[in-house]
């Protein structure tokens, strides 16, 4: 006789499952078991996956959950077929959301009051109806009625088993189990005799969280993560024992001899059980076409009309290519889902919101003339095979990037159009990496959390949680911890077992899911942080089930650029003309901080070497500044071509008209596709299919077996096979590293663009980026540097002239550095006469409410004093960010002494709060009128009040320059290395505006504050580090190879990174200036 288990935890239980679902399933085969069912807590996640893997495996997946229930309860589901997996997710979301979904229609996925999102709790009442095709085990021993029964509650216990056994009619079984634990036998009698006098089955199951025994330390650990406990501490959910494991059919048929009817009932349910999931299923919402024409028409009407508003007179080459793209997508049947993406768009640009979309979408001239994308997919000679193709016939996903500030809006219309019942995020599975790894787990095993935060802080982020005894041994900023690493040899060898396991369920940025039956048949629900509603797969596993995923992305460039366009004023950003000479002469000397996609070191060293002059180079550098084109060499042929020092090559005369544009160098994945159609005679859709073999990383018979129709297509197309053999070898060797041209052409339009905007009109483009933080490459003061050296002022916070955002003014340098005494600096470009205006909400501390309290009270007239502002304010600013705003300078102009200031702010709300106290007929307190309000009221105008204020001594410059750095980010009245500079002049150390007028290979030393360390793969595996130093001139990029990174890491990869000095050579190269170093140390200040 054999066995199922019907009641099993995987990984997706977060936290409280120790064996990853492959193992499981394998396990499960290796026992010749006939099904397996998978009940994590409160989710579905691992359905999908499970299915799959399951009847590759030939086992009978049954899916199900253990719910938690009100009180604290568990109970063991299982779903028969689609109406009962239905329910499942109804009933998880209701647990999720402390109340039934469908309760109150206005606010289907509204939290219930009080309900706390991190504590699932399923309401009964949800279980009294709705429950057909579930079966229901009474559970584990925090199940509703074992619990009882243990504490000798049997009346109750019967009274719960009648409910249940009502609710699930013919369908709920009281779940037995053996793991060794006290009272275990007794309380299986005890199910037995109230099975036997209700008339109820009983079945036996053994609350699997690992696959064997020997993983029980790790089950362990992950739930003395879960609670916050360490090892050697007691919890009531810690495993007692290691008897959760999956046990072979015998040992549970041994154990539980005593009841073979309870054994034969795990085959009776599976034997009613059939897979859930329809992993074939369209469920793509139904585009309702204004006139009620069919989708399809629609669509080629917007088309058309589009094509004639891009092109203005639509040729025969336009018309044939529209056609084309149309009859793939109507066979295909995705034209609903164009209508669905131009419809959000449409919405977007209508109100004025900023978008575009970008990827592989931009090969598509539809999406062109749907206003979809800019990028004119016909022009530019794009494959729409990249996109989507017959033979491929997967879904297609285009990707939008929206004001970040704005995106929501956009959300927010796709919710009321298709209705909350239909949408949701997609959810992501926050998985153990190696920094999360070394956290919780060092945390529960008891390491000192000083070493585990210096570990993880200069663990890379990328690094997997198995991968942490490589990279301990490849950087020295670990190795010279000074921490024994013989002792975490068993945290790294935990870490290895739960590498990507899931933490927690968060929530993609920016993926909606919509479908046209309501979620609920197809996902559960959960709130996420910021009340989002998210369903429980991620982006890979919604495809799966047929649903729609709308990537709707927020860019903060955006935002900047619609910031700038609007304190520009008189400018057509969709109309900036690429061929703006000075744009390119900037980008040409490697002067790009602030451009999208542009402003690293590389891209700037980049820049400088290619002096792009046309917007193809643009596009180029997008492409080829990235992991893959490094490592394949490309950088190097290709600037050597571009600029006529290597001549260009072409393997046979077709491969010319592809390659030309790129020099010969194969630098997109349309380039692929091209080759393999023109040389091999391949349909698009089979080129399409060479270049995911070669880009995909597939098994090598697939490569070999794509490698073989090549060349018999080449020869049979005439070309000669050694030919056609030396040309597969070329692009299987580029093929991997290749970048889609249609994503490069996206993003090359906003990297041109904002590089004018850096030219053009330096101060209102960097206030926009500078209000924008977080995003891009560089720190905010990076960019404040760099607004002045092109001759843009920056003007600190201040309580009369700031506005929320930073913002423009007109500057007079002369006079604002005669009223600070600020030493003069020198920029490289001409003065604007503008200047950046720290704003209000750039304060630490000071948020949204308290800078709309100031500004609202502003608008009154300018404040006349700190007690000025906390009256008209009425108190609404409260002491946090009061005395932010007081230390960052913002009173400076009406207090002097920021001290004595900081010393009147609690006085003064102490003083606002009696006044309103006591009625707001006496208005005058803080002016003075105090007679008649009390001794306590006298008392705390008095000492508000400056001559109340005590004799205190203000502080020091350094001091107050210190408070400003730390609470703004921003060095404004002067740069930390000014303090340094008379000093480092004397050692004979450079500012970067100085290293720039160096020779190169002349030794030098510069010194400044670290920027931006990072560590890009390179050809030849070896480590190079880019590093910037800045001080108060700009920028000094620096290049540390190998053997001085070994000796020197620590010093880098550090926070906070302290000042560093650096000896080293000049490096030229197009225009650019490094330096490549030789010795790096502290610097002391």
């Amino acid at each position: 006789m054999s066995f199922v288990h019907l009641h099993v935890h995987s990984p997706f239980s977060f936290l409280d499952g120790a064996s990853r679902l492959d193992d499981l399933i394998a396990e499960a085969a290796l026992h010749g078991m006939p099904a397996l069912a998978l009940t994590d807590h409160n989710n579905v996640s691992g359905a999908v996956r499970f299915q799959r893997k399951a009847q590759e495996a030939g086992i009978q997946p049954i899916q199900g959950a253990e719910l938690t229930l009100e009180g604290g309860y568990h109970l063991t589901l299982l779903a028969t077929g689609p109406k009962g997996y239905a329910n499942l997710n109804r009933l998880i979301t209701a647990a999720h959301l402390g109340q039934e979904p469908r309760a109150t229609p206005g606010a289907m996925f509204a939290l219930a009051p009080g309900h706390d999102r991190l504590q699932p709790a399923c309401p009964l009442s949800a279980l009294s109806h709705d429950t057909d095709g579930l079966i229901a085990l009474s559970g584990c021993r925090r199940g509703e009625i074992p619990s009882l029964i243990l504490r000798g509650r049997l009346a109750e216990a019967e009274a719960a088993a009648r409910r249940y056994a009502a609710w699930f009619p013919g369908r709920f079984y009281l779940e037995l189990h053996d793991e060794r634990l006290p009272g275990e036998q007794a309380l299986n009698r005890a199910l037995r005799d109230l099975g036997e006098a209700l008339g109820l089955p009983l079945v036996v199951t053994s609350n699997v969280h690992h696959r064997t025994r020997e993983e029980f330390f790790v089950h362990d650990l992950l739930t003395c993560v879960r609670t916050l406990t360490r090892i050697d501490q007691p919890h009531p959910e810690r495993p007692l024992n290691d008897q959760r494991y999956l046990k072979p059919p015998e040992v549970m048929i041994e154990r539980f001899r005593e009841f073979p009817e309870a054994v034969k009932n795990t085959l009776a349910i599976a034997e009613r059980c059939r897979p859930v999931l329809d992993l074939d299923a369209r469920l793509h919402p139904e585009f309702q076409t204004p006139d009620g024409s069919h989708p399809a028409a629609y669509l080629t009407h917007l088309v058309y009309d589009g094509a004639a508003r891009r092109y203005g007179r639509i040729t025969e080459r336009i018309r044939r290519r529209l056609e084309h793209e149309l009859t793939i997508i109507t066979r295909l049947g995705y034209e609903d889902y164009f209508l669905l993406v131009w419809d959000v768009v449409r919405f977007a640009r209508e109100r004025g919101i900023r978008c575009a979309g970008r990827g592989s979408a931009a090969d598509s001239a539809v999406a062109y003339c749907l206003f979809i994308t800019d990028v004119d997919a016909i022009e530019r000679g794009l494959l729409f095979e990249r996109f989507m193709s017959l033979e491929r016939a997967e879904k297609p996903d285009i990707d939008i990037d929206f004001d970040a500030r704005r995106r929501d809006e956009v959300a927010a219309y796709v919710y009321r159009k298709y209705g909350a019942e239909h949408v949701a995020s997609v959810c992501t599975y926050n998985t153990f990496q190696a920094r999360s790894a070394v956290r919780d787990l060092g945390k529960a095993m008891g390491f000192q959390e000083a070493d585990l935060d210096y570990l993880a802080k200069r663990i890379p982020w990328h690094a997997g949680a198995d991968e942490i005894l490589t990279v301990m041994a490849r950087y020295p900023e670990l190795r010279q911890s000074g921490i024994p690493w013989h002792k975490f040899e068993q945290l790294v060898q935990a870490a290895e077992r739960v590498a990507r396991f899931p933490r927690f369920i968060g929530t993609h940025l920016g993926g909606l899911v919509i479908s046209r039956r309501p979620l609920l048949e197809v996902t559960p629900l959960q709130m996420a942080a910021k009340g989002q509603v998210v369903c429980q797969f991620d982006k890979e596993y919604v495809e799966d089930l047929g649903l729609v995923k709308l990537d709707l992305l927020s860019l903060r460039t955006f935002t900047a650029v619609d910031d700038a366009v609007r304190a520009i004023g008189d400018i057509d950003y969709e109309q900036i003309p690429h061929g703006d000479a000075t744009t390119y002469e900037m980008l040409g000397v490697g002067e790009s901080i602030g451009v999208f996609q542009l402003e690293s070191p590389a891209q700037r060293a980049l820049q400088a070497r290619l002096k792009p002059d046309r917007f193809e180079d643009i596009v180029a550098s997008v492409a080829i500044i990235r992991p893959g084109p490094i490592k394949g060499n490309m950088v190097e042929p290709f600037l050597a071509r571009r600029h006529g020092k290597e001549e260009v090559t072409y393997l046979h005369p077709k491969l010319k008209p592809i390659l030309e544009k790129t020099y010969g160098v194969v630098l997109f994945q349309e380039q692929v596709i091209e080759i393999a159609t023109a040389v091999a005679g391949f349909t698009p859709g089979e080129a399409d299919q060479l270049r995911r073999v070669m880009t995909h990383a597939r098994n090598r018979e697939d490569m070999e077996a794509i490698g073989r129709l090549f060349r018999q297509k080449a020869a049979a197309a005439g070309v000669d096979p050694a030919v056609a053999d030396t040309i597969f070898s070329y692009i299987q060797g580029y093929a991997s590293y290749g970048f889609c041209e249609a994503h490069a052409a996206a993003f090359a339009n906003t990297a041109y663009k904002t590089a004018y905007l850096v030219r053009h009109y330096p101060a209102e483009y960097f206030a926009a980026l500078m209000s924008a933080q977080p995003m891009g490459y560089y720190p905010i003061n990076t960019l404040a540097v760099e607004a002045r050296r092109r001759g843009v002022g920056l003007l600190p916070v201040d309580i009369n002239r700031s506005e929320e955002a930073f913002t423009v003014e007109e500057w007079s340098r002369e006079a604002w550095e005669a009223f600070w005494g600020m030493e003069p600096f020198a920029p490289e470009y001409p003065a604007t006469g503008k200047a950046i205006r720290i704003g209000l909400r750039a304060v630490k501390g000071v948020g949204e409410p308290a800078a709309a309290a100031i500004l609202a009270a502003r608008g009154g007239g300018e404040f006349r004093s700190l007690a000025d502002l906390v009256r008209r304010t009425g108190g609404a600013v409260p002491r946090g960010p009061l005395e932010a705003l007081v230390l960052a300078g913002a009173f400076d102009r009406l207090h002097s002494n920021r001290r004595a200031a900081l010393w009147q702010v609690a006085h003064l709300l102490e003083a606002e709060r009696i006044r309103q106290e006591r009625g707001a007929g006496q208005a005058g307190l803080l002016d003075g009128d105090a007679p008649g309000l009390g001794a306590q009221a006298a008392e705390a105008l008095e000492a508000a009040s400056p001559q109340g204020t005590p004799a205190i001594a203000d502080f020091g410059a350094a001091e107050r320059y210190l408070k400003e750095y730390e609470l703004t980010g921003l060095m404004v009245r002067t740069h930390f290395m000014r303090f340094v500079r008379e000093r480092l002049a004397r050692e004979g150390y450079l500012t970067a505006q100085e290293v720039r007028q160096r020779r190169a290979g002349e030794l030098v030393k510069v010194a400044g504050l670290p920027v931006c360390p990072h560590r890009p793969p390179t050809r030849s595996g070896k480590i190079v580090v880019f590093l910037s130093l800045e001080d108060e001139t700009g920028l000094i990029d620096l290049t540390i190879f190998e053997d001085v990174y070994q000796r020197y890491g620590h010093l880098i990869f550090t926070d906070p990174r302290p000042p560093l000095a650096a000896l080293g050579r000049v490096d030229r190269r197009g225009g650019h200036v490094s330096i490549t170093v030789n010795r790096l140390r502290l610097l002391d200040t």
